[in-house]
């Protein structure tokens, strides 16, 4: 009796991307090429009609007095703001060009990690279509944020790593550690980066360690180092801001949970925190699979397990604390998961909307006749991006209400602001400006310029908004009233925002 010969077992390969959402082989490029051209005019027209948001400012501030580190950020993104300025704080116009291109080349270098993963081009590019549509990409990167740097550069790390383990390529082993400093000098929650790199290179069977990794590990650590040394040398004050003095009221709570849900279904659409999940999902049960799974696995959830508990505890977490860790995402849904070209038409058709509507709000003014009549002017955040133009053409005409034959503009008045949010635009409006700033909890200005001097001055510009309470009469009772201003505001039509603006100088001068 002949012996029956088994079929050797044929290699199930694991189901990809769809490649392409649309009939026809060359679909996924064409899609990206048009999405990208898009969005980026999109960005293009928007840099040239919106100013600074406040946290911007901040950063744009930052440009005028460079350090290592402030307190809600590690000092790169100064360092960027200053060179786009030249030395100062830049233009809304010139800054919002560069974080336009930035924000445009993102979805393409998720093409290309995708493709060192050993993706095929057409389910990496959908997967770049994805990315580039999701809100938080779209819009999010428009702004002149930490956000902006970080996220290249944590993609960058994972290519390289990837690199590295699957090609042999020690040089990009070092490249990923380098990487993850300089991700971390961008932004706090970069440090996580290292944390998922070291577990990857543990994990490595022994016999194929090498030094390289850890070498990267020493780079990214001498970035660090000036950063480290202001720290300890200041007092740590970026920790004790971050997690004491604005901590008030912190704890695992109903109202944090909500506002990550919420917020992750507004960012990303909830389509794409649906396909997020799926992939999240199917890649923690491949997480062991290979290199690279093991590496996505490792920027993914090392990385998102401590952001959303951060998250769910500060009552300050903001939604887009745990977006570094859903970067690996789309690289893995581009080799691995199963998706269907459904749900990628779903998710493009979704988030692009959320998309187009974020754009259309802020960017086309009679969209603010949609705001019920009833709902305050200061809850509609579009209001934040204008009006400051107008503003600072008040200021420097009430300014000059204080000049001297030394001093015929004035530019020895000090700016005072009741809060962070007010003085961020004021400096990035003046950067020569002396300003100060009454904000409850101490910030970055106190340090700048400490309220005991603005306190003491001889002319004080109290700017305010109608997001705040008060005149600047508390904060400076040594001073009296000698002159004020209003500034209204409109979009489409209907109040924006009030700026008011008080000139106090020493009694004995004309007061109102």
């Amino acid at each position: 009796m002949a012996r029956k010969t088994r079929k050797p077992a044929q290699r199930v390969e694991p189901a990809t991307l769809p490649a392409a959402p649309v009939p026809g082989s060359s679909a996924p490029l064409r899609l990206l090429v048009a999405l990208t051209a898009a969005l980026f005019a999109a960005r293009i027209y928007a840099a040239g009609k919106v100013g600074f948001g406040d946290s911007e400012a901040l950063y744009a501030s930052y440009a005028v007095h460079p350090q290592p580190a402030y307190l809600d950020h590690p000092g790169l993104i100064g360092q960027v703001a200053r060179l786009v300025g030249g030395g100062s704080a830049p233009a809304p116009e010139s800054a919002h060009y560069v974080t336009a291109v930035v924000a445009t080349l993102v979805p393409w270098l998720v093409v290309a990690v995708a493709r060192v993963a050993g993706t095929s081009l057409s389910p990496a590019l959908v997967a770049g279509a994805v990315v580039a549509v999701v809100p938080e990409i779209a819009v999010g990167l428009f702004g002149l944020t930490p956000d902006l740097l970080l996220a290249p550069l944590w993609l960058g790390a994972i290519g390289l790593a990837i690199a590295g383990l699957t090609h042999g390529r020690p040089i990009a082993l070092l490249g990923a550690g380098l990487l993850a400093g300089v991700a971390a000098s961008a932004k706090v929650s970069g440090l996580l980066l290292f944390a998922a790199l070291a577990f990857v290179h543990l994990r490595a069977p022994r016999e194929r360690r090498t030094i390289w990794p850890w070498a990267g590990f020493v780079a990214g650590g001498i970035v660090l180092l000036p950063i480290a040394l202001w720290e300890a040398r200041s007092g740590f004050p970026m920790l004790r801001h971050r997690f004491v003095e604005t901590q008030s009221g912190a704890g695992i709570a109903l109202r944090n949970v909500g506002q990550l849900v919420g917020g992750q279904l507004v960012y990303l659409s909830p389509a794409a925190c649906y396909l997020a999940f799926v992939v999240a999902r199917d890649l923690v049960r491949r997480r062991d699979e290979d290199a690279v799974t093991r590496v996505l696995f490792a920027t993914f959830a090392i990385p998102f397990v401590p952001l959303l508990l951060l998250c769910v505890w500060s009552p300050i977490a903001e939604p887009h604390w745990i977006a570094p860790a859903l970067l690996a995402l789309p690289i893995h849904a581009a080799r691995r998961a199963v998706v269907t070209a459904s749900q990628v038409k779903l998710t493009l058709g979704v988030a692009g909307a959320f998309t187009l509507l974020a754009h259309a709000w802020v960017l086309v003014p009679a969209s603010a006749r949609l705001r019920p009549t009833d709902v305050d002017a200061k809850a509609d955040i579009a209001s934040e991006l204008y009006g400051w133009p107008a503003a600072a053409e008040a200021i420097k005409e009430q300014r000059m209400l204080a000049a001297t034959p030394a001093d015929p503009n004035g530019e020895d008045v000090v700016l005072v602001g009741p809060h962070w949010t007010v003085c961020a635009q004021l400096q990035a409006a003046f950067p020569r400006a002396k300003v100060g700033c009454a904000t409850p909890v101490p910030d970055d200005f106190d340090r700048w310029y400490p309220r005991e001097r603005w306190k003491a001055a001889a002319e004080v510009l109290f700017v305010t908004d109608n997001r705040f309470d008060g005149d600047g009469a508390a904060e400076l009772p040594l001073l009296s009233r000698f002159s004020q201003s209003k500034v209204r505001i409109f979009r489409g039509g209907r109040p924006a925002r009030v700026f008011e603006l008080y000139l106090y100088a020493r009694r004995g001068q004309a007061a109102l």
